[in-house]
């Protein structure tokens, strides 16, 4: 549903171990991946939910929530790939981190060039994924971004282009909440001239279009954060 570049993707990484991130960090910054780190579980599920990175390196020895926990709290909301960061290299360890649906698995220790060599083919397959599937589907509502269609309860509507690529992203990432800021970043771009009440209007008119309150699912606002699309 979600187009990933294989440059410039938001990169969090996650480990207890500062120099093992800032280096990690280093090299994916010279990659021009845009990164950042937590040290502990529950900072990482805030930068999670605030940051909507594109990919999580992701340690399982962290303290307060430990890997194995983000990773199913991740998978609850998300698709986007994880891979596994850790010194346990046990074969129960890592079919434990696939089952629970990272991506892939890296033993410390580990050479960065491998590393980096992971992460762009995570991407890449993710990307690979996601152009076939540019659309997203739910009850009584289809929205396509291939050819720039939607169908709701049944028939085809009509919707100007950027009202689209906004309920196109929102749906893309169920139950996550963006700001103003956030989607006028990932959806107008980052020369967008405006201001965060352009991304109200738009809400605005989609609700209008879209006011089945029997829907499984709705736009709805954070207040004091922005907006999200609802899934019940």
């Amino acid at each position: 549903m979600v187009i990933f570049m294989d440059t410039k993707a938001r990169i969090l990484v996650v480990d207890d171990d500062y120099n093992i991130a800032d280096l990690i960090r280093l090299y994916l910054e010279k990659e021009l991946y845009e990164v950042r780190l937590a040290h502990k579980g529950k900072d990482a599920l805030e930068i999670f939910h605030s940051w909507t990175p594109e990919l999580v390196l992701l340690d399982i020895m962290i303290p307060e929530i430990d890997g194995w926990e983000v990773c199913k709290q991740i998978r609850k909301v998300s698709s986007i790939p994880v891979i596994m960061l850790t010194a346990r290299g046990e074969t129960f360890d890592k079919v434990l981190g696939l089952e629970l649906g990272a991506d892939d698995y890296v033993v410390k220790p580990f050479d960065p060039k491998e590393l980096i060599a992971r992460v762009k083919a995570v991407l890449r397959r993710s990307m690979k994924l996601d152009t076939v599937k540019e659309e997203v589907v739910y009850p009584g509502l289809a929205v396509n971004k291939s050819d720039y269609s939607i169908v709701y309860k049944d028939s085809r509507m009509e919707l100007p282009p950027k009202e689209l690529e906004l309920l196109y992203f929102l749906a893309s990432h169920p139950n996550q909440v963006f700001t103003r800021d956030q989607l006028l970043e990932r959806v107008w771009g980052y020369d967008f001239m405006g201001d965060s009440r352009t991304v109200d209007v738009h809400i605005k008119r989609l609700r209008e279009k879209l006011n089945d309150e029997q829907q499984r699912w709705e736009l709805k606002t954070v207040w004091g954060v922005g907006y999200k699309f609802e899934v019940r």
